[in-house]
C-alpha cells in the first residue's frame, strides 16, 4: 500500500477560484483525505510569498508529496516543481489539481463547483502517492544553429547569433536572400526605403565570418536528437562555380533568352535564362535556369560559357548533399500572399487593371517593370496612361469565413501606404473600401490620420462585385458596395482596383513541419509551444520559430521575433545541454509482441524495431511523453513514467470515492 506525508496547498487565484467555491470547506475536505498531513491556502500560491510558504511547510512537516490546487499545469507546473525541489523534495513528487480551467471557469453553480473541486482534489491526492522520484537526463548540445529561410526574420536571427560568436548555417531556397521584404519599395508608417534598410543587413549576412550562407538550397531531412540534430541539405546546381564567379554580370548580359517571367517580380517583368533575381541580390553570383536554358533543352548555345571572363560556367554541375550537425534549428520560412483568383467576383486575372497587393509592391518599386510609376494595363501590357481613380479593397481573403477567418494584421496599413504612394505618383482619387481600420502599431494611427488629411476617401463596406464596362470610350471597373455606415448601395467607376490580400501559410507548410517534428495550426501556420508564454518555441526542444511562418505579422514584430528566436537558441547553446524530462515511455521487451503499432503512431520517430530481437525499442532522447504508444499497445508492454496505470487508476478511485452528486 502506498503511503506518504502529503501537503495540500489551495490557491484562491484572486477571485478566479475563491469567487466560485468556499476555500474553507475545500480545506476541511482535504484534511479528511488519506495521507494528508498539512493543508494550507494562499491568495496567490504562485507568488514568491506563496512559494516560500510551501517550502516552509515541506521542511516543518517533513512532507514526502505535494498537491497544489490552483490553475492549469501548463501555466505553473514547472514553477511548483522548482519550488519543492528547492525545499529538498524530488521535483516529480508533485501533483497539480486544476481548479480554475477545469472547474471554476466553466461551472456556473457554486455548489456544483465545490463538489467538482472535491473530486479533483481527491483524485490528485490519491494519484500523488503513486508517483516515484525521477531524474532528469542532460543531453549535450552542438554549438551550431541551422536557420531555414532568409527573409528579414532569418536574417535578423542569423546576425544576432553570429554576432554572439555562434556558428550559423543559413539556408534559403531562392537564389538570393531577402524574402518578401526585398520586393517592397517603402515600409509603413515611416515610408523608409525598404532596400535601404534591408540591403545592409543582407550584405552583413553575406560577409559575416560566422555565417555559412547556402542559397538555392533546401532541407532534405532532419534526423538526430534534440541538441544534436543531423540536417541534410540539398544544394541545387546553379551551373555557376561560386568560388571563381566575380558577379560581373557579363553572362547575364550576353544570354539570348530574354522573355522568361521573373519570379521575383511576380511575372510583371522578364528575366533571362542566366539571372540574378534583383539588382541588390546576395550573393551576387547568378544562377542558370535549366528549364529554359537552350543548352539544357537542345544541347546548343553556351554563349555564357564563352563570354565568362572567370570561366565560372559549369554545365556539368550537379546537386550536392551536405550534412550539418546543429544544436538548434530556427524556422523562418515566411508566408505566401493569398491568391485572389479564388474569389471569382473580383475577376483577378481576367480584368487587366485588377491588381493584387504583391503586384503593387513590384510596380511601385523603382526596379520594377514601370520604374516605380503606376500605369494602366491593356491586353496584359502596361500603357503610358496613369489612373485617375483607384479603389483599394481591404481584407481580400482575410476576415472571411469562406477563405481565412483571421485578420492578416498588415493589410490595412499597406493599403494606406499604397494610397499615399499612388497619390504621390499619379494624383489619382483614391477610395479605400474597408471593414475596420486596424492601425495597431507604433505610429500607425498617426499614419492613418495623415492619409485622411491627404483627401483619401474611406468607404466602410466590403465590395460584393467588380464589373468591367466602358464609359466615353474608356474601360472602367464598376465597384459595387454598400456603405455600412449609411446603409446605402453605391457604385464607383474606377480606372484600377487593388486587392489587399491576406497573408497565408506556405503551401508546403505541413511537409516542412513534418520534417522538423512540429505541428501546424488550423490555418497551417507553424504551431508555437504557447501563444503568450512561448511564442517562438515549439513542442520540440531546440526548434524555434521566427516571423510570419508562425502567423501574420508586420516587419517590426518579425524582426523582434527573429531576435527572440536567436535568444532562445543562444540560451540553449550557451548552457551546453538540453534537459530531457523523465516523464517518457519505456518498453518491456519481454512483453512486446513486435506488432509495430507503436512505431506507426509515434509522432517523434522515437520508436523503431530491433530486427535482431524482434521487439520495439525506444530512443529516450526523442520521446516527448505524449502517451500515444502507451494507449495503442495491445500487449501492455509500454508504460509512461509519471503517468503509470497505477497513477491513472488512483485518480479514478479518488473521484469515485468522493461520491455522486445528488439532485
Amino acid at each position: 500500500m502506498e503511503t506518504g506525508r502529503i501537503g495540500v496547498f489551495i490557491c484562491h487565484c484572486g477571485t478566479n477560484i475563491a469567487g466560485k467555491i468556499s476555500i474553507e470547506k475545500l480545506m476541511d475536505f482535504a484534511r479528511t483525505l488519506p495521507f494528508v498531513d498539512a493543508v494550507r491556502d494562499n491568495k496567490y500560491t504562485c507568488s514568491e510569498l506563496g512559494q516560500s510558504a510551501i517550502q516552509d511547510v515541506i521542511r516543518e512537516r517533513n512532507l514526502t508529496h505535494v498537491v497544489v490546487a490552483a490553475c492549469s499545469p501548463s501555466m505553473h507546473e514547472k514553477t511548483f516543481r522548482n519550488t519543492i525541489e528547492k525545499a529538498g523534495l524530488n521535483r516529480y513528487m508533485l501533483s497539480i489539481c486544476n481548479l480554475r480551467e477545469m472547474n471554476t471557469w466553466v461551472t456556473e453553480d457554486n455548489e456544483v463547483s465545490l463538489f467538482k473541486a472535491k473530486k479533483l482534489l481527491a483524485a490528485a491526492v490519491r494519484r500523488v502517492v503513486t508517483q516515484k522520484p525521477l531524474e532528469e537526463e542532460k543531453l549535450p548540445v552542438t554549438s551550431r544553429v541551422v536557420i531555414v529561410g532568409a527573409g528579414i526574420a532569418g536574417i535578423e536571427a542569423s546576425l544576432q547569433l553570429a554576432n554572439a560568436d555562434k556558428e550559423v548555417v543559413l539556408v534559403e531556397r531562392e537564389p538570393s536572400i531577402g524574402g518578401q521584404m526585398a520586393r517592397f519599395d517603402k515600409t509603413f508608417p515611416t515610408l523608409d526605403c525598404a532596400a535601404c534598410i534591408l540591403t545592409p543587413k543582407m550584405v552583413d549576412v553575406g560577409q559575416h565570418p560566422n555565417i555559412t550562407l547556402m542559397t538555392y538550397s533546401e532541407i532534405e531531412e532532419v534526423t538526430g536528437v534534440p541538441g544534436k540534430y543531423d540536417v541534410k541539405i540539398r544544394k541545387k546546381a546553379r551551373s555557376i562555380d561560386e568560388v571563381t564567379c566575380t558577379g560581373c554580370g557579363i553572362c547575364e548580359e550576353e544570354c539570348p533568352i530574354k522573355k522568361i517571367p521573373s519570379e521575383f517580380y511576380v511575372g510583371l517583368k522578364y528575366r533571362k535564362a542566366v539571372y540574378k533575381p534583383f539588382p541588390q541580390a546576395v550573393p551576387q553570383y547568378p544562377v542558370i535556369d535549366r528549364k529554359n536554358c537552350t543548352y539544357f533543352l537542345k544541347g546548343k548555345c553556351r554563349i555564357c560559357e564563352k563570354e565568362c571572363p572567370a570561366g565560372s560556367i559549369d554545365f556539368e554541375q550537379e546537386d550536392t548533399f551536405i550534412n550539418v550537425e546543429a544544436g538548434a534549428l530556427i524556422l523562418a520560412t515566411g508566408f505566401e500572399p493569398f491568391d485572389p483568383v479564388n474569389i471569382p467576383h473580383y475577376h483577378y486575372g481576367e480584368y487587366d487593371n485588377v491588381f493584387r497587393a504583391i503586384e503593387m509592391e513590384t510596380i511601385l518599386n523603382s526596379s520594377g517593370p514601370t520604374g516605380g510609376d503606376f500605369f494602366l494595363r491593356k491586353d496584359g501590357k502596361f500603357t503610358n496612361s496613369k489612373p485617375k481613380s483607384v479603389g483599394i479593397i481591404h481584407c481580400v481573403g482575410s476576415r472571411d469565413e469562406n477563405y481565412n477567418p483571421y485578420c492578416s494584421r498588415v493589410c490595412c496599413m499597406y493599403s494606406l501606404k499604397y494610397a499615399h504612394l499612388i497619390k504621390e505618383r499619379t494624383d489619382a482619387t483614391i477610395y479605400q473600401f474597408y471593414i475596420d481600420i486596424r492601425a495597431f502599431g507604433k505610429g500607425y494611427e498617426e499614419f492613418y490620420d495623415r492619409l485622411q488629411k491627404e483627401c483619401v476617401i474611406f468607404i466602410r463596406g466590403k465590395p460584393g462585385k467588380i464589373i468591367k464596362t466602358e464609359q466615353s470610350g474608356q474601360e472602367k471597373l464598376i465597384v459595387q458596395v454598400e456603405d455600412s455606415l449609411t446603409q446605402t448601395p453605391l457604385h464607383f467607376p474606377l480606372d484600377a482596383v487593388i486587392l489587399s490580400t491576406a497573408l497565408v501559410s506556405r503551401p508546403d507548410a505541413h511537409e516542412v513541419a513534418n520534417k522538423f517534428g512540429i505541428g501546424c495550426g488550423s490555418e497551417s501556420f507553424f504551431r508555437e509551444l504557447h501563444p503568450k508564454l512561448a511564442p517562438v518555441s515549439t513542442q520540440v526542444d531546440g526548434v524555434f520559430l521566427a516571423g510570419a511562418c508562425q502567423g501574420p505579422k508586420d516587419i517590426p514584430d518579425t524582426v523582434a521575433q527573429g531576435a527572440a528566436a536567436a535568444a532562445g537558441a543562444l540560451s540553449l547553446l550557451s548552457r551546453g545541454y538540453i534537459v530531457n524530462e523523465p516523464t517518457i515511455a519505456s518498453i518491456d521487451e519481454d512483453l512486446c509482441s513486435n506488432c509495430k503499432m507503436c512505431i506507426s503512431v509515434c509522432p517523434y520517430d522515437a520508436i523503431a524495431e530491433d530486427t535482431e530481437k524482434k521487439v520495439a525499442v525506444l530512443t529516450a532522447s526523442k520521446c516527448k511523453g505524449c502517451g500515444l504508444c502507451v494507449s495503442i499497445c495491445p500487449s501492455g508492454s509500454i508504460e509512461q513514467a509519471y503517468y503509470s496505470d497505477d497513477a491513472i487508476l488512483a485518480e479514478i478511485k479518488g473521484i469515485i470515492e468522493t461520491g455522486k452528486l445528488k439532485g
